[in-house]
């Protein structure tokens, strides 16, 4: 029934087989192994963003889900690294104390651009992103998270343990879906009540937003533009009493050890789909070129399952209706191979970004090829 109503679309768009929607690099070196990243669009603008940074002494990955619009998730895409690498020069390395660093002045720089966009561009006060950042350095790892994008290692099993290949949770999913946090953050309003309730059938923040952590959606965290006559025409005003979100990131540090040996950083589009455990499972039973994309296609493969549709009937709906069968999907894989040197020149950075826009990439490139 389902692919019958989107046959009519296939003719009229001219779409492929294959997935047009899909960007992908298969593996690249950074200062301790290799990395792959892909990315799937799902909305009519990519709200997913996503970057690798690598010199000889550090490697940062950055996944930003972004939410209500793309406008965060690619200011946090410019502005957070550039900070990160800063404030770590300035301090004599990387910190828990840089990081928070980091987050904040972007989390102040998005705000400033929301003040002076106002008038131009009141929804921009409602727009925002959750924000994953891992940062290796010197035998460290950090990963700090706002939002419900996910971290996970994939580590050899101990003695005792029945898998050859455990998955081991970094992150807190800062959702409110989790009674943990639902608590955390109604302890945080006993005068604000109820400040999470059960609407439209999941748990929401004054029945608006089911994170609890990001950067932006400035109007649940000043006051001040809910009461402004601009953004009133905008949207419907929330009542606050005090801010509702904050960008204060949960932060993670270990040691990098013999048994780690992969990461996986991913937007909750891949989590939706699958679990910790079966995706660790496929990094490790799979060869490295392009596993990240080998990631993004299990995820779909699942969501076609659910729609009762085939994997392949769900690669040919455009941009904007995919939204109704699976999120923007992004994955980064990084390998931790402790004996490998790095490979970088003395001083050379390498930055990689997946595009900003998935299906405007791919038209370039096909117009670049004379494809169309």
């Amino acid at each position: 029934m389902l692919r019958s109503c989107f046959r009519p679309l296939e003719r009229c768009l001219g779409l492929r087989s294959g997935d047009g929607l899909l960007w992908h690099m298969d593996l690249k070196p950074h200062a301790s192994g290799d990395f792959s990243i892909a990315v799937v669009q799902a909305n009519s603008s990519l709200e997913d963003q996503s970057q690798v940074l690598t010199s000889p002494s550090a490697t940062y990955i950055g996944v930003y889900d972004g939410h209500g619009g793309p406008e965060a998730s690619r200011f946090v895409n410019r502005h957070l690294f550039p900070y990160l690498q800063q404030f770590a020069r300035e301090q004599g390395g990387l910190s828990t104390d840089v990081i928070k660093k980091a987050f904040r002045a972007t989390e102040e720089d998005f705000i400033r651009l929301v003040k002076t966009s106002l008038p131009v561009m009141p929804q921009i006060a409602s727009v925002g992103s959750c924000c994953l950042v891992g940062a290796i350095s010197d035998g460290e790892l950090y990963v700090a998270n706002l939002g419900d994008s996910r971290a996970v290692l994939g580590r050899r099993a101990f003695d005792g343990e029945m898998k050859s290949v455990v998955a081991e949770r970094l992150t807190t999913d800062h959702n409110v879906s989790c009674e943990k946090v639902r608590k955390e953050v109604e302890e945080l309003h006993p005068d604000d009540s109820p400040i999470v309730f059960y609407c439209r059938g999941v748990w929401r923040i004054k029945g608006i937003i089911q994170v609890s952590r990001s950067i932006g959606d400035v109007y649940l965290k000043k006051p001040e533009f809910n009461r402004d006559p601009i953004f009133q025409q905008f949207g419907n005003p929330v009542p606050l009493k005090h801010p509702v979100l904050t960008a204060e990131p949960s932060i993670v540090t270990r040691k990098i050890r013999p048994h780690d040996l992969f990461l996986i950083f991913a937007s909750d589009g891949l989590w939706e789909h699958l679990s910790d455990e079966a995706a660790v499972d496929i990094v490790f039973k799979n060869p490295r070129p392009g596993i990240a994309k080998r990631l993004v296609g299990a995820a779909l493969q699942e969501a076609a399952k659910k729609r009762e549709m085939r994997y392949k009937d769900i690669q040919k709906i455009e941009k904007g209706v995919r939204r109704h069968f699976h999120d923007d999907i992004t994955v980064v894989v990084i390998y931790l191979d402790q004996h490998k040197r790095s490979s970088h020149p003395k001083g050379t950075i390498d930055s990689v970004s997946a595009p900003m826009d998935i299906f405007s990439a791919n038209v370039t490139d096909n117009k670049t090829l004379g494809l169309s």
